[in-house]
This record gives structure tokens, C-alpha cells and sequence, in this order.
């Protein structure tokens, strides 16, 4: 079977669970669910095609199949911020009340956390900044997740609990204020991110064949880090940090195609992402009853497929 079919195939079946997701049991309550259900699978949407476009080029510029902008610390990131904004400033601030304030300051916290890796990792050349990168960015989360929790302790218990719906991604609770914001950001970044595409097939050989080919290495990743910062932050502002979707739905793209070219990686990832995120909300809410959370179900088999990813690599 073609790439070109696989695609065809995908985004039929996404479709299909799509319609399924909105019209299932809506018993002609449309006035009532559908709108609900619209905003849900607008949400889905904008994080789905988010994380793996973002997922996806992250990879190709680190040039490692298990790197995901969420692993580097950006989710942990965005917690700190959310925490110190309502340690200093209290729930009630126009600061935290305001979503566009806060999601402003969110972008921008994350961009220049992007940056200072970017320094760290394209600094010196050679492949040990790559692993660089990994330590780093693991140490950096680990440090952001543990001043969030030092500060979590120290404020109001009620104001903690505004904290503590940012914990975790949730469809049931997305910022609705954000989404038409989020929908323009994804279209000026998609428009002004397309003329990089062409260079993600040369990027994904490494550093000296890029740049043998004349790509201006350092300032094509620069800004494309950039744009993987903002991606993250609108999918994590949206709905909350889902760690390991990008992993696993780049993954298993990489595996549906076996190419190299990323318009095939791209499309088929944002696929894959979307029916991951619709197709998981229907198993949340019809099989488990809302017992359990949607980031849940995917950071558990997320986790368990980095692992085996690891083992693979050790044993290669």
C-alpha cells in the first residue's frame, strides 16, 4: 500500500471516529451536546496538530526518535509559571483571571526556555549535545517540578486548587476564551513554518550534511525551535500537559510510513494525533465512565512505549 493510500485510509477512519464522537447518544439534544462536543473537538484539533507538527520537527532537528519537546521540561515549565503567577499575584489578579494575559506570558516564558537551549545545544558542534540536551532539559523539569511543589505547599489551599486543575490535561475543562487566539496563532505559525518543510528531509541527516547542502543550519533550527515553543504552550495552555502523546503518535507514524519525507510524517502524525485524542475521549467517556482522565490512559502507554523504544536502542 502507498504512503499516499495509508493517508487516505487514516484520514477516513479519523472521520469515521470524528462523527461517532459527535452524534453518538446525542438522543436530539443538539442544542445542548453538540455545541458542548463542538468545542471539545476544536480543542482536540488545535492540541492534536500542535503536538505532533511540534513532536515531529523536534526530532528531525535533534536527529532522536525519543526526544519530545514535553520530556525537555517545557510541560514542567508551564506549571512554574502557572504556580508562581498565582503565588505572587493570587487567583484573583487580572494576571491569572485573564486568559489572554496569562497565555501571553506562558509563550513567552516557554520561548525564551526554548532559546536557552537552543544555546546549549548548538553551542559546539558534535552528536554529545544531543545527549546534552536530554540531561539538561530532564534536570531543568525535574528543578521546575520541584519549585512548583515548594510553592504549592507555601500558598491559600483553595488558591492551590486553581493549581491544581492545570495539573492535568483535560477535554472537559478546555479554555474556550483561547480557542479562537489559539486557532489564529496555528494558522500565522503553519503559514510562516511551510516554507521550512522543505528543509526537514536535509535537516533529519544531521548537522554537517545540512549544512554541505547549504541550509543555514543554526538559523533554520533557531526558528524553528521557536515555533516548537509556541506550538507546545497553545496545546498545554489549551487543555493542560499531555507528556507522551507526541512520542507515541510520531512513532507510530514513523513506523505506518517508513519514509523520510516529512510530508508524509507530518500529515500522517497530525492524523494519528487527532484519532488518538477523539478515539480516547470516546473510551474515557462511554467504556470508563469518566473514572479516569484522558492524560492519564495516554502518558501510561506513552510511558511504556518510551521505555521500549529505550531497550531498543540499547539493544541496536
Amino acid at each position: 500500500m502507498s504512503n499516499r493510500l495509508k493517508l487516505i485510509v487514516l484520514a477516513t477512519v479519523a472521520v469515521g471516529v470524528t462523527l461517532l464522537f459527535l452524534f453518538y447518544q446525542s438522543n436530539g439534544n443538539w442544542d445542548y451536546i453538540l455545541p458542548r462536543r463542538l468545542e471539545k473537538l476544536a480543542a482536540i484539533i488545535l492540541t492534536g496538530f500542535s503536538i505532533a507538527v511540534s513532536t515531529v520537527v523536534f526530532q528531525t532537528i535533534t536527529n532522536n526518535r525519543i526526544l519530545t519537546p514535553s520530556i525537555i521540561g517545557l510541560d514542567s515549565l508551564y506549571m512554574l509559571i502557572q504556580t508562581i503567577l498565582i503565588f505572587l499575584f493570587g487567583s484573583m489578579n487580572i494576571v491569572t483571571v485573564n486568559k489572554n494575559i496569562n497565555f501571553a506570558i506562558s509563550i513567552l516564558g516557554m520561548v525564551l526556555f526554548a532559546m536557552l537551549l537552543y544555546q546549549m545545544l548548538f553551542k559546539k558542534e558534535g552528536k554529545s549535545n544531543i545527549y546534552f540536551l536530554l540531561l539538561v532539559g530532564l534536570i531543568f523539569g525535574t528543578f521546575f517540578q520541584s519549585v512548583s511543589s515548594f510553592m504549592q505547599v507555601l500558598i491559600d489551599p483553595n488558591e492551590f486548587l486553581m493549581v491544581q486543575d492545570r495539573m492535568f490535561a483535560s477535554f472537559n475543562n478546555v479554555q474556550t476564551e483561547l480557542l479562537f487566539l489559539s486557532f489564529l496563532l496555528i494558522i500565522i505559525l503553519s503559514v510562516y513554518g511551510s516554507r521550512y518543510v522543505k528543509y526537514l528531509d536535509v535537516l533529519s541527516l544531521g548537522r554537517e550534511e545540512a549544512i554541505n547542502l547549504g541550509i543555514d543550519y543554526d538559523a533554520v533550527t533557531k526558528k524553528l525551535l521557536v515555533l516548537i515553543a509556541i506550538f507546545i504552550s497553545i496545546a498545554t495552555a489549551l487543555v493542560g500537559p499531555i507528556t507522551f502523546l507526541g512520542l507515541l503518535v510520531v512513532n507510530v507514524a514513523h513506523e505506518v510510513f517508513k519514509t523520510y519525507r516529512h510530508t508524509y510524517l507530518l500529515s500522517g502524525s497530525i492524523i494519528i494525533s487527532i484519532f488518538s485524542l477523539v478515539g480516547g475521549l470516546l473510551v474515557v467517556e462511554r467504556v470508563f465512565t469518566f473514572s479516569t482522565t484522558l492524560s492519564v490512559i495516554i502518558n501510561f502507554i506513552g510511558g511504556v512505549y518510551f521505555l521500549y523504544l529505550l531497550l531498543k536502542g540499547s539493544r541496536t
